[in-house]
C-alpha cells in the first residue's frame, strides 16, 4: 500500500501511534507499533514524507524518543515529520501501565526536551516528570525534522505552536466539515496570537475522512459525514476542505486497501488540476 501510494502520487504517509482500542468490551484491535513500520517504510520508499500521526510523547521517555525519531528520519533521508501529541485513549494507558495523569503537564516537559534534542541542543532539564543530564544525540542530526503538533487542546497548543511548523486536527476534531475546520482555525489563531507567533506563519494540516463506497471498516456516525460519492464529489470534498484553511489535507480513507488509494491517487489529479 505504501508503495502504491507513492507511485500514484500521494506527497505523505501516516502512521497512527496506538497499542490498543476496545470498543464496547468485546471487540479489540491495535496497529503494529508505530516507529518499526515507520522505519521499514523509509528504507522501501523514495519520495514521499513519513510521520506518525500523531506520536504520543506521554508513551515515552523523551530523550530516548528524540533519539529515535532522528534515526528514521536519518533512515529516511529527511522526509520525516514529527507529529506530536499528548494522548487521548486511555484504554491503552491502562492496559499497558502508563501514567493517564497530568497528561497535559508531562507533555510540555516532554516537548521541552524532545525539541531541544531534535535541534541539536544539550539539554540538561530536572522537572517534575522527566529529567536529562547533559543528554546529546549522536551522531549529531543531520537536520531538524520538520515539527507539528497534533491537538486541540490549550495548554499543549500553547506549549507547542512558538516552535512547531505545522497544526493538525483529525476530522472528529472539526466535524469533517469547512464551517468546523474554520471554527477551529480561528481557535488555533487566537492561541498563536496569546503566544507571540504570526498564526500566518503557521501551516495547516487537516485530516480528512473519505468513504469509498467499499465495505467500511470505521463504524458510521450522523455527527461525522464522510466525503463520498463520485471521484468529482470527493474531488470537491477535498477542495473545500483546502479552502477552509488547510495547507496540506491529509486522507483517511475507508477502507484501507490498495485498490481505494488507487482510486484517491486519481481523484487527487483532479484536485491538483
Amino acid at each position: 500500500m505504501a508503495r502504491t501510494a507513492e507511485a500514484v502520487g500521494f506527497d505523505s504517509i501516516w502512521v497512527g501511534e496506538h497499542y490498543l482500542y476496545r470498543g464496547d468490551g468485546r471487540h479489540e484491535r491495535g496497529p503494529w507499533e508505530a516507529w518499526s513500520v515507520l522505519a521499514g517504510l523509509a528504507a522501501i520508499t523514495q519520495r514521499v514524507r513519513l510521520g506518525p500521526l500523531v506520536a504520543c510523547l506521554n508513551y515515552h521517555n523523551p530523550a530516548v524518543f528524540a533519539k529515535t525519531a532522528v534515526t528514521v528520519d536519518e533512515v529516511s533521508g529527511g522526509r520525516l515529520v514529527l507529529g506530536v501529541g499528548a494522548g487521548w485513549n486511555r484504554t491503552e494507558f491502562d492496559a499497558f501501565g502508563i501514567p493517564f495523569d497530568h497528561r497535559a503537564s508531562r507533555f510540555e516537559e516532554s516537548f521541552e526536551i524532545v525539541r531541544r534534542l531534535v535541534s541539536g541542543e544539550r539539554v540538561t532539564h530536572q522537572g517534575r516528570w522527566h529529567s536529562t543530564d547533559d543528554a546529546v544525540l549522536l551522531p549529531t542530526p543531520s537536520r531538524r525534522p520538520t515539527l507539528m503538533v497534533g491537538s486541540i487542546g490549550e495548554r499543549v497548543l500553547a506549549a507547542a505552536l512558538p516552535h512547531v511548523d505545522a497544526w493538525n486536527t483529525w476530522f472528529s476534531w472539526y466535524g469533517n466539515t469547512p464551517d468546523g475546520l474554520r471554527e477551529k482555525g480561528s481557535f488555533v489563531d487566537g492561541i498563536c496570537e496569546r503566544v507571540g507567533r504570526d498564526p500566518a506563519t503557521l501551516e495547516r494540516s487537516a485530516c480528512v475522512f473519505v468513504r469509498t463506497g467499499e465495505a467500511s471498516e470505521r463504524p458510521v456516525r450522523d455527527d461525522l459525514p464522510p466525503v463520498q460519492g463520485s471521484d468529482e464529489e470527493i474531488a470537491d470534498g477535498i477542495r473545500s476542505i483546502a479552502a477552509a484553511g488547510a495547507d496540506e489535507v491529509i486522507v483517511v480513507v475507508d477502507p484501507i486497501t490498495e485498490s481505494s488509494i488507487e482510486r484517491i491517487g486519481g481523484v487527487l489529479e483532479a484536485v491538483r488540476s
